[in-house]
């Protein structure tokens, strides 16, 4: 703290010799990139090199997270036999998506920290950019698929025709062409990838004037955040809604028969599903609180509704990559099954005993929609 501190303190020395001699923070960028910077970065002074060591030193430790348990996650699923299911396939691309975002983001954000600006050059930074956008967009579609997966397990029961292997590949496929559509556009014109505030990331310009290049930043939103956020929210309404239901009617039935509980075989399944659900939501609230402060700040540059600097960038950079280090943990945490393959592989990382198979409920949902008949 003292050491902070008295870097803070000697900083503000620093600045008032910044101001006098009219530096900027985009004084440090190379001059290849300065056709990409917008002049809307020329009023801000050079930011305090403590938070651009902060920033890296986060995002290292985030894409060590990352790229660890996601790389893990992919490996017990694609290795465990009993885990390879149909809608385990869209865990596996969530992981796999995530896993490949710190890998592409981390390593080059924790260079351009230690630097204080973006030293790859102009086409990496529209590579940076566009890989950041990709691998967002297929997590969320991703994690739509799982809601509707879910949706068909849970609300439509017996009568709902279960996903087979071939149906989550093809999902999977759809969900990476039109990521793909969507995250090149930029190179033909539609808007352009440029260095963000901070000017360690890249980003899409959302302080353009021109409004066929801000009609990309809208539109995007709108097919990448805010349909998939109804959709999601429409699956899940009725998901709870169903479980609601079937819960309110084995009380009822139970009381009739003056028993504690009617849980058999059938209802425990059901159970699983729901638990897998919660899993499956919970994930998908964190991408939303990820996500949001980088929409909010495209949406303010859109709008000029309020002046952006530099430190705002940096924490909508960090929580959207924050995202990825998520669902490795929520899966961790909640998939007694996924746990069970984990401890079997890796001893060491039980802290505790591993569950009782008996007592794996929420992987043991996928393995049922696999059973259920075709309808």
């Amino acid at each position: 703290m003292t050491i902070a501190m008295a870097a803070l303190q000697a900083w503000g020395g620093h600045v008032e010799a910044y101001g006098a001699s009219n530096q900027t923070v985009v004084d440090m960028v190379p001059p290849d990139m300065l056709h990409m910077i917008d002049p809307h970065w020329y009023q801000f002074p050079p930011m305090n090199p403590l938070w651009h060591g902060l920033l890296g030193f986060t995002i290292g430790c985030l894409g060590f997270v990352s790229i660890s348990g996601n790389g893990m996650v992919i490996y017990i699923f694609m290795s465990t036999k009993h885990l390879k299911t149909p809608s385990n396939l869209l865990v596996v691309n969530l992981a796999f998506s995530d896993f490949l975002m710190m890998c592409a983001m981390s390593p080059a954000m924790v260079v351009n920290c230690y630097n204080e600006t973006w030293v790859w050059g102009p086409l990496a930074c529209e590579i940076y950019a566009c890989c950041g956008s990709l691998f967002g967009c297929a997590s969320i579609w991703t994690m739509t698929m799982i809601a509707f997966d879910r949706y068909n397990v849970i609300v439509k029961g017996i009568a709902a025709k279960p996903m087979t292997n071939n149906g989550a590949l093809l999902r999977i496929l759809g969900i990476w062409a039109f990521s793909l559509a969507w995250t090149l556009a930029p190179f033909f014109g539609w808007n352009r990838y440029v260095p963000e505030g901070n000017m360690t990331a890249c980003g899409t310009d959302y302080l353009s004037k021109d409004w066929f290049s801000r009609s990309y930043i809208l539109i995007y939103s709108v097919f990448v955040y805010f349909l998939p956020l109804f959709l999601i929210i429409y699956s899940y309404f009725f998901i709870v809604q169903a479980v609601a239901a079937h819960e309110k009617g084995m009380r009822e039935q139970a009381k009739k028969m003056n028993v504690a509980s009617l849980r058999s075989s059938e209802a425990a399944n059901t159970s699983a599903e729901c638990k897998l659900a919660k899993v499956a939501l919970m994930t998908i609230s964190l991408w939303f609180m990820a996500w949001t402060p980088y929409l909010v700040i495209n949406y303010a540059g859109v709008f000029e509704s309020m002046n952006i600097s530099p430190l705002a960038t940096i924490w909508g950079s960090l929580f959207a990559k924050a995202n990825a280090v998520y669902n490795p943990i929520v899966y961790g945490i909640s998939h007694p099954k996924y746990q069970q393959a984990l401890y079997a592989r890796f001893p060491s990382l039980a802290c505790q005993s591993a569950p009782d198979e008996s007592a794996s409920v929420a992987s043991g949902a996928t393995a049922t929609s696999e059973e259920k008949p075709a309808a």
